[in-house]
Parts: C-alpha cells; structure tokens; sequence
C-alpha cells in the first residue's frame, strides 16, 4: 500500500524507516502531430506561441489539476491570462480523459499537461517542457502504511522503483527518476 502524495498524517501512517520513493514529472505542452512545431523555446518565444494558438485545452483548476493552477499562474505571470482564457478548454476530466487527446483528435491546437500524460498519447506530440523559470516539479512519493499487510512486499516494490533498473521506464513514461 503507498501513501497518496506522500501525505504524512495520522490517516496514512508509515511505518518507521520506511523508504520512499519518488518520480517526478515536468508540467509541459503538446501539439498535434503534423502540424509544424511550435516554438517554446524561450518565455517569449512561448508567450507568443500561446497568443498565436487558436485553441488551448488544459486541466480545469477547478477540480484541484496541478498543470491547470500552474499554467493558470504562468499566464497571470506572463500577463495575457485574459487573452488565454477566451480561447481556453477547461478539461474537468483529466484524470480520464487526457488533455493531450483534445489535440490528437483535433479538438485543440495546443495543450497543457504534465509530460507523462503526453507521451501516453497517440497523436500527441510533445513539445517540450515549459520554459525553465516557468517549470514546477510535482513530486509523486509512495511509503508503507504502518497497517500494511504485505509489508515486505511494498519494502521490494519501493526498492525496485528507486532502483538503476526501474529508471529507464520511469524515463519512458515522461517522467525522471527521484532520489530514493
């Protein structure tokens, strides 16, 4: 059993000494394959690609997203939040349904999501992270519950995902490996 978020309260007590580990994941964009590549190479260059784009779909801040509450704070940031919005897809089922197959079908030119939820997309190119002074790590943490059944299980499981052998699919899915 992992711990959701790390949380560490009385609700989701671990077990002392308990590793955690950890993956994280660049919020990031993508567009639809064939058209041509968007530039964000830079905080203007990725400025402009926002307000030239006719459509942007991204995960509604409303149901608690962390891409959508931080693009929504790159665009305050970058002043053109009003702009953005007129031309915005709030994605309130982004949990299951990714903002990325907007823009593989069609629906969107261009789309905001964390980049491990991109790269699961068929038609969904990415990009590229979001400029560096604009990039937050969200950090996904597992522990062992104090009440944990198969504790020995979930010790291997936290091992194997720390380990050397595990990062190239932590990479493959998008995402870097953290620090044990």
């Amino acid at each position: 059993m992992v711990c959701r978020g790390g949380l560490r309260s009385r609700a989701c007590p671990r077990r002392p000494g308990a590793r955690e580990g950890n993956a994280r994941q660049l919020g990031v964009r993508s567009c639809g394959c064939g058209a041509p590549k968007a530039d964000i190479s830079s905080v203007e260059a990725f400025r402009r690609t926002l307000l030239a784009a006719k459509s942007i779909v991204y995960t509604d801040p409303a149901v608690g997203g962390a891409s959508g509450i931080q693009f929504e704070n790159v665009l305050d940031r970058l002043g053109i939040a009003k702009e953005i919005k007129t031309k915005s897809i709030l994605n309130a089922h982004a949990a299951t349904k990714p903002s990325a197959e907007f823009v593989a079908r069609g629906e969107a030119e261009l789309g905001i999501q964390l980049i491990s939820e991109i790269v699961s997309v068929p038609g969904a190119e990415l990009l590229g992270p979001l400029p560096g002074e604009f990039q937050t790590m969200t950090e996904i943490l597992a522990g062992i519950l104090t009440t944990a059944p198969e504790a020995d299980a979930a010790r291997a499981l936290l091992r194997f995902l720390t380990s050397p052998a595990a990062a190239a699919a932590i990479k493959a899915a998008g995402m870097e490996p953290g620090n044990s």
